[in-house]
């Protein structure tokens, strides 16, 4: 087992201020995030379960995959998700130089804008693995870029943990005000076809809304 904090330790929210780690809010809502599409499928799949219980969600997709699979990334906004900014490649912060993390950036931001129907831009970022230097984070605000952390990890991409373990990651953790990360990837689906779906029944039996994370 891959070692990660599930809930978010609150001194590491301290100390990065500048990042987006919740939404506070009074009322019963959460927000769903997914990390790595669009995938075959998979996302597809996603989109339907999401549907089943009108929620809405955000999806940080990955330039080289929207370029690959522009029907399926047209298919998330039309069906009233927004859209968020995961690099073109998927490259670690830590091991890029903050020039060429922000063309990656920028580059995905024009493939979104480029492969969307209704011209789609995004300000919302977050970086792949979480990785990202100062300097990038500061080049990328100046631009204004939103960075989009999260509350609470599902862990659907570890391989060596059980669905059991990951839905147990998601319901213990999350209140009102979470960002909660899944991944519609190839690699975390056997964990988020079976926690996903409970996900969503026990979030609507406890009353909350799921939104998309929009500051428009």
């Amino acid at each position: 087992m891959k070692a990660f904090w599930i809930k978010t330790n609150w001194f590491i929210k301290t100390i990065f201020p500048n990042y987006i780690w919740r939404m506070p809010t009074c009322e019963k809502i959460v927000y769903l995030t997914f990390d790595d599409g669009p995938t075959p499928e998979i996302t597809n799949w996603v989109l339907n379960q999401l549907q089943k219980f009108e929620a809405k969600a955000t999806f940080f997709c990955v330039g080289n995959n929207i370029e690959k699979n522009p029907a399926i990334f047209n298919q998330i906004i039309a069906d009233g998700h927004t859209i968020g900014n995961h690099t073109f490649n998927h490259v670690k912060g830590w091991n890029t130089s903050a020039n060429d993390y922000v063309n990656e950036v920028e580059k995905c931001e024009e493939t979104i804008e480029k492969s969307s129907v209704k011209r789609q831009k995004s300000r919302l970022f977050r970086p792949p693995y979480g990785k990202i230097k100062p300097s990038q984070a500061k080049l990328l605000r100046s631009k204004g870029y939103k960075i989009i952390m999260w509350d609470v990890l599902s862990g659907d991409y570890d391989t060596t943990i059980s669905k059991e373990k990951c839905l147990k990651n998601v319901l213990h953790h999350v209140e009102s005000g979470s960002i909660i990360v899944f991944h519609d990837s190839v690699k975390a689906f056997p964990n988020l076809e079976y926690t996903l779906p409970k996900t969503l029944s026990f979030l609507t039996e406890k009353g909350y809304k799921m939104k998309a994370i929009d500051f428009d």
